[in-house]
């Protein structure tokens, strides 16, 4: 099997020892991004739907850095330190995709890093 690594400036640098995605045998798996910008590498502090619009950018630049994009996407998991976010995250979410949504689960844990509100990872096809 093949691993091709995924890296671009224009989402997060890792903050440790992962990639911002691999790809192999056709898919493309992208690490769980959270709201940090890409430029600056500092960390949002607004509301939870800039965060969350934030997180989906920069899993768009992670994408298209793979010559993909988000009907790409086939399965995402989204994590949220506080369940009663999920309406607004979900909207933010399903504002990025046109037609046939991935497979997806979101599921409420207690803590993420840097004490963010929302992380989520994708894997997507070619």
């Amino acid at each position: 099997m093949i691993k091709k690594i995924v890296r671009t400036n224009s989402a997060p640098a890792p903050i440790g020892p992962y990639n911002q995605a691999v790809e192999a045998g056709g898919l493309l798996f992208v690490s769980g991004q959270i709201a940090i910008d890409p430029e600056s590498g500092a960390l949002y502090s607004g509301d939870i739907t800039g965060e969350a619009e934030l997180v989906m950018k920069n899993i768009g630049a992670v994408l298209e850095a793979a010559g993909l994009g988000y009907e790409n996407v086939v399965k995402s998991s989204i994590f949220l330190k506080n369940m009663d976010d999920f309406a607004t995250v979900n909207e933010v979410y399903g504002r990025y995709f046109r037609a046939e949504f991935p497979a997806r689960e979101t599921v409420q844990v207690s803590r993420l890093p840097k004490d963010v509100n929302v992380e989520i990872s994708v894997i997507a096809a070619r």
